[in-house]
């Protein structure tokens, strides 16, 4: 069979969720709901961490840019899925792919990295608390939250310039809801191992350094836990760690998903079927797990309702 090949110009085709009508409906009430939920709750952690003096502290100040990154991705994929489930048409340009996926990737990649600043620093909090408020001042913490915005933006162009500078050949549509990059260069005319390769050892380095790092820090922090002899000690350290180390176990859980257990040609939807929970659900879950039990945010909420139930008193 001879296939033909399109230009950037010519644009891809989303095959999406489903193709019935009534299904695309019912998916379009229930993302735009989760949209909405999602950019809301990420939206308030900032707005808290940020006009709360309580919560001006480094595990704060990094959560309130893991929110940043939440509000961003949801933003960069869930409205055109929502277009195209209305619509029925999946046709996306080809610069709007690039952008989409590049986007979609930085975040994920930023958020990879902000996952492992914060466990050094519950590292630093709980094994050396003494040293903590200098180690981890606001310059460092200015500077590990900036190197993970650019490092992951620095890494998505790289992934964006390797796949696009390809011709692609035969049908342009994509097996997904979105434009992840992956698939796109599943489409890619000619020789891609080199591409591969490129593009396998950089994912390696930002997945595989903060899971590093998060190893490291919480075997040093489990150690040093089961040294306190306080009660309150370690339920404190229990408290401060357990919302990190669930989202830890979402994120990576679905890495290992897609990445690592092997693809089966009997279940050709199972990566967009997994991308639902990564893409729509994880980033409405993560401000909920922050914030259920946190006693810092109860309080810090509280005090903004009753702040503003006090301004609407004549």
């Amino acid at each position: 069979m001879r296939y033909e090949n399109f230009t950037m110009g010519k644009g891809f085709i989303l095959l999406g969720l489903t193709h019935q009508r009534n299904e695309q409906i019912l998916l379009f009430v229930t993302f735009l709901i989760i949209y909405l939920l999602t950019v809301l709750g990420n939206l308030l952690i900032i707005i808290l961490v940020r006009f709360d003096a309580q919560l001006h502290t480094p595990m704060y100040y990094f959560l309130s840019h893991l929110a940043g990154t939440e509000i961003v991705y949801v933003t960069t994929t869930l409205p055109q899925t929502l277009a195209h489930l209305l619509t029925g048409n999946g046709v996306l340009s080809s610069i709007r792919c690039m952008l989409q996926g590049g986007s979609a990737l930085s975040m994920g990649s930023t958020e990879c990295l902000l996952l492992g600043v914060m466990a050094y620093d519950r590292y630093l909090a709980i094994c050396n608390p003494l040293k903590y408020a200098s180690a981890m001042d606001k310059k460092l913490q200015h500077l590990l939250a900036s190197s993970c915005w650019i490092i992951g933006c620095l890494f998505s162009m790289v992934n964006a310039v390797c796949i696009f500078r390809h011709s692609f050949c035969g049908r342009n549509s994509i097996n997904h809801f979105t434009c992840e990059l992956q698939f796109v260069l599943k489409l890619a005319c000619g020789d891609i191992k080199r591409t591969e390769a490129i593009l396998n050892g950089l994912s390696a380095f930002i997945v595989l350094v903060p899971f590093s790092i998060i190893l490291c820090s919480y075997s040093c922090i489990l150690y040093s836990i089961c040294q306190m002899r306080s009660a309150a000690g370690w339920q404190k350290a229990v408290s401060t760690c357990g919302s990190h180390l669930v989202v830890v176990t979402l994120f990576y859980g679905t890495i290992i998903s897609i990445y690592i257990i092997p693809q089966s040609n009997l279940y050709p939807d199972r990566e967009k079927k997994i991308a639902v929970f990564y893409i729509v659900v994880t980033p409405l879950l993560n401000p909920i797990i922050y914030t259920l039990r946190n006693k810092d945010v109860h309080k810090a909420m509280s005090k903004v309702l009753k702040r503003h139930s006090f301004e609407k008193k004549p």
